[in-house]
């Protein structure tokens, strides 16, 4: 299936890819001030640790294979963290340094993150940087080398409350080091369709890059890529962010329990979120047509629809139907939409026009809905409102010069 990406330019997709890694990180922004609600903070920590351990090692073996970097050295990790939602270009701005195949470093000069939570107070900022980071950083490494060790060199609460870079860690990989253990997470999520989607190969034969497999560069210099290989990289960050979600679906479920409608209620609160926060950023960026017609380009490219491979949905004039699909199978963010369930559809619309209005008909895995236009305009969705909260939402990102770090 050819993927919904393809209709649009090199250069438009240039501008989108590096969006859609910043949309994949506002995942957790959209979702858990609805756990530490209904869970509390510690609760949410743990979330957000099997969430990330679950996803990323499989969505970071996708994104080697796919652009041909697939290694066992320090290189490998820096290249993935340049292109994994979990370390979006410049909200996260990693800094790398290379010594050997077998040791680095790297530091944020800028954590959007941090920013985030620094406001919340000093258990917040010691969550996310000490009980997520430590174990997550190492499944990240995990998918290029179990024996790999992330390591702090100093990291916040920030002394002084200034201090630059925000961060600074080592990465070295030695085989005297014990082997990181697989999450049970992972297990399920390996195990999903959106695991196992197929994407069509990269066409080497176009102008630019077909793949990462030379230098590791200073900052991911997105224009350098070829259309077919832009068009790959959107379709692999929208399976991260499915990935992610789905992660995110199973730690959720395993705190709810039985309450299989508290569980349903957080992750739609958080697909509301991101879809508001996902179509504003979408329809800025590639400087979409307002009205009906914008929101209908932008619900083409939202990640809540693709890749094409996993979420079967087809586009008219004013309306979209979407079908049972391998995204439904997987219970993704698609299977909490229908006649039912409208608000996310009203999200993306809202987020191009607020004079703008969905409505579904059908069956909750085949449905058609219709966007219209209103005389009175749509008050902001509180759970957008919140996602909002984050720098991510308003964050701009600046073309860079991208500077080669080490040798082929």
């Amino acid at each position: 299936m050819t993927s919904r990406y393809a209709q649009l330019s090199r250069e438009q997709l240039a501008t989108l890819v590096p969006e859609l890694l910043l949309i994949g990180q506002m995942i957790d922004r959209s979702g858990m001030a609805w756990c530490i609600s209904s869970f509390g903070r510690e609760e949410m920590l743990q979330i957000a640790i099997e969430e990330w351990m679950g996803a990323s090692p499989i969505y970071t073996r996708r994104m080697q294979k796919a652009l041909r970097y697939e290694g066992t050295d320090v290189v490998t990790i820096f290249k993935g963290l340049q292109l994994d939602i979990g370390a979006p270009p410049q909200f996260m701005d990693f800094r790398y340094t290379v010594h050997d195949r077998w040791h680095g470093e790297f530091q944020l000069d800028h954590c959007g993150a941090l920013l985030d939570v620094e406001p919340m107070g000093e258990d917040y900022v010691r969550g996310m940087c000490h009980d997520i980071e430590d174990p997550t950083f190492d499944a990240t490494a995990v998918a290029t080398n179990r024996r790999a060790q992330i390591r702090p060199i100093h990291r916040p609460p920030r002394t002084p409350t200034d201090r630059q870079p925000h961060c600074a860690w080592t990465v070295i990989i030695d085989e005297g080091y014990p082997a990181v253990e697989d999450h049970p997470a992972l297990g399920v999520i390996r195990r999903t369709r959106a695991a196992g989607t197929e994407l069509d190969p990269i066409d080497p034969s176009g102008e630019g890059q077909s793949d990462y497999s030379g230098a590791l560069v200073s900052d991911f210099d997105f224009g350098a890529f070829s259309h077919s290989a832009l068009v790959r990289m959107a379709d692999e960050v929208c399976l991260q962010m499915h990935l992610l979600n789905l992660s995110f679906i199973l730690a959720v479920g395993k705190r709810a329990g039985t309450d299989t409608e508290l569980a349903k209620e957080i992750c739609t609160k958080q697909l509301i979120g991101l879809a508001g926060i996902a179509a504003e950023r979408v329809h800025t960026a590639l400087g979409l047509p307002g009205g009906i017609e914008g929101a209908m380009r932008v619900l083409e490219l939202h990640p809540l629809v693709n890749p094409t491979a996993y979420v079967s949905a087809e586009f008219g004039q004013h309306t979209v139907h979407a079908h049972r699909s391998p995204a439904h199978e997987d219970g993704a963010w698609i299977s909490l939409v229908g006649p039912a369930e409208v608000r996310p559809l009203q999200a993306i619309a809202a987020g191009v026009d607020p004079h703008l209005d969905v409505e579904v008909v059908g069956t909750d895995i085949d449905w058609t809905a219709r966007v219209f236009e209103t005389t009175t305009a749509a008050k902001e969705f509180p759970e957008v409102s919140v996602a909002k909260v984050s720098g991510g939402a308003t964050v701009v990102v600046e073309p860079r010069k991208s500077l080669p770090l080490t040798g082929v």
